[in-house]
This record gives C-alpha cells, structure tokens and sequence, in this order.
C-alpha cells in the first residue's frame, strides 16, 4: 500500500473525527429522523469517498481483509454501553438490549472469522458473518428511529457525547466496512485474499 493513500485516509478519518466531536452541541436537539437522515448521508459519502477519491479507493482494496473485519470489534464497546445504559435507565431497554447483544454477539463472531480465515471455508463463514453484521446494524438503525420518534427524549443519549459519535462517526463507516467486505468478496471469485 502506498503510504500517501494511508496518510490521506489518517487525515480524512482525523478530520472526519473532528466534524463529529464538534457537530456534538448541535446534534443535542435532532430530532430522530434528522439522525437518521445523518447515518444514511455520512454513510453514501463514505462509500463515494471510497469509489471516487483515488487514494482512498487504493487503501480500501488493498487493506488486509482482516483488518475490515476486526473493525467491527468496536461494536462490543458500544454494545456493552448500551446495556449499562439500559440499565440505568438512560436508554429504552426494548432498543438497547437488542441492540447491545446484537453488536455484542458481531463483535466476539469477528474474532472468530479473523481466527478462521486461512482456512477452507473462510468465505462462506465471511459471507454468513457479513451477512448478519449488516443486518444487524441497519436494524439498530431503524430500531434508533423507531424509539426515537415515539418518544424524542427516550433516545436522548444518542444525541449527546460519547453516543452521538455513533451516528456521527462510527455507524457510517461500520455500514461501509460491511459493504467493502461484500465488494471484496465479490472482486476475490473463489480465492480469499488477505490483501
């Protein structure tokens, strides 16, 4: 990989972390469709980031394949949140639960995935994994709106650091990472590749 493509993506994804830590006083009082709206959006940039900007299309083709998929780890952390704040009652239990154990089972399964990789059936597993990742977090997505619209202020945590990274920041590129993993896969035939 050349390391212009990795210093261009350092500098996007930095910038791009910056935007989300200061959009954190403004997305205070979106309302769930807007936050939606925000994931969808952010997600359709990255993946036409991916496709037109050359030195960002290089690294996602050439990126161990490993490293798309350990990506996903980040979900236990989020998970594990979401049932704390269940818990506390900072969350709808019917959104976080689910939500939280969903991420919390993608996240172990990407450990396992990454362990099998060099074996016969790497690709199926990967597919089937990939499958239920991207499955999983759209429905985390639409569980968020569905919450959110019937009471705003239920999901109020979302809207506030550090959550409000996750449709800010996080969810965008763990939708886009599912989708580059399907596109590999695709380019790959019937031969897995690492790189």
């Amino acid at each position: 990989m050349k390391d212009n493509s990795k210093r261009v993506v350092t500098l996007v994804l930095l910038g791009w972390l910056c935007l989300a830590l200061g959009l954190g006083g403004w997305f205070y009082n979106a309302s769930a469709p807007v936050v939606a709206v925000t994931v969808w959006m952010l997600t359709a940039f990255v993946l036409l980031g991916c496709w037109k900007i050359t030195p960002i299309r290089e690294w996602v083709l050439d990126i161990d394949l490993r490293w798309l998929v350990l990506f996903q780890v980040t979900r236990l952390f989020a998970g594990a949140y979401f049932l704390v704040l269940c818990q506390r009652g900072e969350l709808p239990c019917g959104f976080a639960r689910p939500a939280g154990w969903g991420d919390i089972v993608v996240a172990v399964l990407a450990l396992a995935v990454v362990g099998a990789m060099r074996t016969d059936f790497a690709k199926p597993l990967l597919l089937i994994w990939n499958t239920l990742g991207l499955i999983d977090i759209i429905f985390v997505v639409f569980s968020a709106l569905r919450f959110g619209l019937k009471d705003w202020q239920s999901m109020h945590a979302i809207r506030e650091l550090p959550l409000s990274l996750l449709p800010t920041f996080l969810v965008p590129l763990i939708i886009a990472s599912h989708v580059l993993i399907f596109i590999r896969l695709a380019r790959a035939g019937t031969n897995l590749r690492y790189r």
